[in-house]
């Protein structure tokens, strides 16, 4: 009779031992879970501080004084976090046989940017002269507002847009435009010498009034706030869940079998979470 209460023992000490670690990996990927949840949190939180710094920076830069244009020694160093949005002068002649016309949906209805190389001292420029509707694309329907001399431009200064629009590619070959990419563009119109970077109008009047100038759209989504509230809130739920599922089992120390149950499935529970986040 010995040797079956002994057989029995040891599977019931096997059976703790299986438990136990059972519930240490539960434990442990619980822990991992909320720690994950804070993170992201916190994560948010630091990239808020950055988009409201980042804000602040174009705002300065958008209402402060016009400067002179980076020149060609400069070009190799413009920088999207340093330049974009400098309120910047320069002057030179248009090559409006080379202008370039690129969709665009604005507050003044769908239609065209009308992008021009300015030939300046240094190199060409591209500048996008603002919006002309769909009907008033031909240069020849506007020609009022391509100037011959020289003139000078006050603008901010963008970064090149490289490849199109949102599902649209641009395609050279076709002269379809979806985005202000200026080394194609240049390419295609077979310019040298050209800047890294185009710039925006200002809202001064062209002649005929078209292209209208002015429009660029300054935006940047500042919603990380609510994604940090939104990772921290599901951290405090998995933190209530899992102590209020420890303290459960510890009221409970009787049926093994029905807490393995409720363990294991807990630790398919925790494994989601991981995945999901």
């Amino acid at each position: 009779m010995s040797a079956p209460a002994d057989g029995a023992g040891e599977r019931d000490e096997a059976s703790r031992g299986r438990s136990g670690a059972l519930r240490l990996a539960i434990v442990a990927a619980w822990v991992a879970c909320v720690a994950m949840l804070l993170s992201l949190g916190v994560w948010q939180i630091e990239r808020r501080a950055w988009k409201l710094d980042l804000i602040d920076r174009v705002e300065r830069r958008v209402h402060a004084a016009p400067v002179p244009a980076p020149s060609p020694a400069d070009w190799p160093a413009i920088d999207r976090s340093s330049d974009e949005y400098k309120l910047i002068t320069l002057s030179g002649r248009f090559l409006n046989d080379r202008e370039t016309l690129v969709q665009a949906l604005t507050v003044e209805g769908s239609g065209y940017w009308v992008v021009t190389p300015l030939q300046t001292a240094g190199g060409a420029v591209l500048v996008n002269r603002g919006f002309v509707p769909a009907d008033r694309r031909a240069p020849a329907s506007r020609s009022a507002g391509n100037p011959n001399g020289t003139v000078s431009v006050t603008g901010l200064l963008r970064i090149s847009e490289p490849g199109g629009g949102f599902l649209r590619h641009n395609d050279p070959a076709g002269n379809r435009w979806y985005s202000r990419d200026v080394a194609a563009i240049a390419a295609a119109r077979g310019l040298s010498d050209v800047a890294p970077f185009f710039v925006d109008a200002d809202a001064t009047p062209n002649p005929g009034g078209l292209p209208i100038g002015g429009l660029t759209v300054i935006s940047f989504p500042n919603n990380h706030l609510v994604y940090a509230l939104t990772w921290f809130t599901l951290a405090l739920m998995l933190a209530g869940a899992g102590l209020q599922r420890l303290r459960r089992a510890q009221r409970e120390p009787g049926a093994p079998a029905a807490q393995d149950v409720e363990w294991d499935q807990q630790r398919q529970d925790m494994g989601g979470c991981g995945t999901a986040s």
